[in-house]
């Protein structure tokens, strides 16, 4: 058994006695109306796009509601795509693992091609951007693809060399890859189309808005795009910028779905790690919950996403539902089991909610100091979402993650997911009451020294602020305690937190927390025991 197209037709019966729903309609006539009409492009290819995004093309065709299927394309690792995409024609195996041990099997067809964003491949998006059927471009490519400048302020690198070259040039960034296809489209007619961040981050439709208008803007200074361009771009009646909140856990494919899967005869489904350490296999391992609400701002029109479990809605709904899960019911839950799971040696997130400490942590973060001042969406009940997240999804022991997954990149999620919070005790001059959120945030400090709590050298999780807070986190404070001053200069950086925790009279209580965590082996342990007593 191959996952091709040849496969599903010449062994369905094959696949259907293994469990695995199959695509219910013609994939080869669904591609060839794709390659005439496109209506969908997809940035960033990876688990959470064909785990979840590209299901809910593949059932809204079985169900006779679309006629094409979606485009997927990546500007940062076309070697995932090469590997991944065309050697099993462009379909994905879906695990779907529930709580109870059984799993949810199928054969995803919803994405009809494949394109680097480089070399001809930058040529063909550019002009299926000139399609008049494309209705949306929709995005999972991380906080990080989003952005043009660090943190102090200066233009990337590779971003000022998309804008010194112009958009007729190579491109580097996801930004000036689409700067560009949205000037073919204005050349060819200034269509209305929809630019959708589907990514797990605050406010997502507006940094995408903001990405794309900077490339554009600087263009327009260079003389490459006129004015009218600009003024295309920043009318949102026909170029829109719908916000999002999207929740599935789409782990790193893990081993042992490898061996199930092969074991049922499946060839080919080792998982690969590209030359930019991307992790990925054939096969997507995920949860089952999930949720996705969009603002409903579609100039070109949309599919009836409804239709596939999508809530469908305004903006404001859309950021409250953002806020309840970023801020309060699963993100800072996630972070809080991520950091103290690397401290203490755990591999597995469903391992740490067998820890009595842990769990009481998450716990008390969700129910003490989280629901207090959540943001209700309405659509989502705030309790039934954060009691789904710790009774039934954090514990799953199925789900293959790993606190070393969830602990990458923390320091460009701090802001939201704790920071927010902070500000609305803040603004009730309640910062006193917080024990938890400080002593998270103590942990993260204590994990950057890379000394786990046994006192072994540990490795920490990929971030692009690593090599700048090494500078000012000292591993030899293991043992002792911290640079009061050097502690104070991070947590008074207000891009990490949102605000100034020094400021907001948090800063005695982190440090407190983390020089308590620093004295020795098993602090850490202690420290967290010690927090949790004075929580009830």
């Amino acid at each position: 058994m191959k996952l091709n197209v040849e496969s599903l037709k010449n062994n369905k019966s094959q696949w259907e006695q293994k469990g695995f729903e199959l695509p219910q309609f013609d994939i080869e006539s669904v591609r060839a109306q794709t390659a005439k009409t496109p209506e969908w492009v997809h940035f960033g290819a990876g688990n959470i796009f064909r785990g979840y995004i590209a299901c809910l093309a593949d059932e809204l065709i079985k169900n006779g509601e679309m006629s094409t299927g979606i485009i997927a394309a990546d500007t940062f690792d076309t070697e995932m795509l090469d590997r991944i995409y065309p050697p099993f024609d462009d379909l994905a195996l879906l695990v779907g693992l529930r709580a109870q041990g059984d799993k949810y099997l199928r054969v995803i067809a919803g994405i009809s091609d494949s394109v680097g964003a480089s070399g001809e491949g930058l040529e063909k998006l550019k002009n299926i951007a000139k399609a008049d059927s494309l209705k949306m471009i929709s995005f999972t490519i991380t906080e990080k693809g989003y952005a043009t400048r660090s943190m102090s302020g200066e233009v990337f690198g590779y971003v000022q060399q998309d804008i010194d070259n112009g958009p007729d040039g190579s491109l580097n960034s996801a930004m000036s890859v689409i700067a560009a296809m949205m000037l073919g489209r204005f050349e060819a007619g200034a269509k209305p189309i929809a630019l959708v961040s589907m990514d797990n981050c605050s406010r997502n439709g507006e940094k995408l808005r903001e990405g794309v208008m900077f490339v554009a803007e600087q263009w327009r200074e260079k003389g490459f795009v006129s004015d009218e361009f600009i003024a295309y771009l920043s009318d949102s009646s026909r170029v829109s910028f719908p916000w999002s909140m999207i929740d599935k856990i789409t782990p790193r494919p893990d081993d042992s779905i490898t061996k199930e899967l092969t074991d049922m005869g499946i060839e080919d489904m080792q998982p690969i790690i590209t030359a930019k350490k991307t992790f990925i296999a054939p096969f997507v391992n995920a949860e089952m919950p999930q949720y996705l609400v969009i603002e409903d701002s579609f100039p070109n029109g949309r599919p009836p996403l409804e239709k596939a479990g999508v809530y469908m809605t305004d903006r404001e709904t859309v950021d409250r539902a953002e806020k309840m899960k970023v801020m309060t019911c699963l993100n800072p839950l996630h972070t809080a089991l991520a950091v103290f799971g690397c401290l203490l040696g755990f591999d597995k997130i469903s391992a740490e909610m067998n820890d009595p400490d842990l769990k009481d942590l998450v716990y008390k973060l969700g129910y003490v100091e989280g629901l207090p001042v959540v943001i209700d969406p309405v659509i989502i009940r705030p309790e039934a979402f954060l009691r789904e997240v710790l009774e039934q999804r954090l514990p799953n022991p199925y789900l293959p993650d790993t606190p070393q997954r969830i602990a990458t990149d923390t320091s460009q999620k701090l802001a939201i997911r704790f920071g927010e919070t902070i500000k609305a005790y803040e603004q009730k001059n309640d910062t006193a009451k917080l024990e938890l959120i400080p002593l998270v945030i103590a942990a993260w400090i204590r994990y950057l020294t890379g000394i786990s709590d046994s006192g072994e050298p540990m490795e920490l999780s990929p971030d692009p602020m690593l090599e700048e807070l090494s500078k000012t986190v000292d591993a030899s404070w293991f043992g002792k305690t911290a640079d009061r001053k050097a502690v104070e200069s991070i947590l008074g950086n207000t891009s990490l937190f949102g605000s100034d925790l020094v400021k907001a009279g948090l800063s005695d209580k982190i440090c407190a927390y983390l020089d308590n965590m620093l004295s020795g082996s098993g602090a850490v342990r202690k420290t967290l025991t010690e927090a949790l007593a004075k929580v009830k």
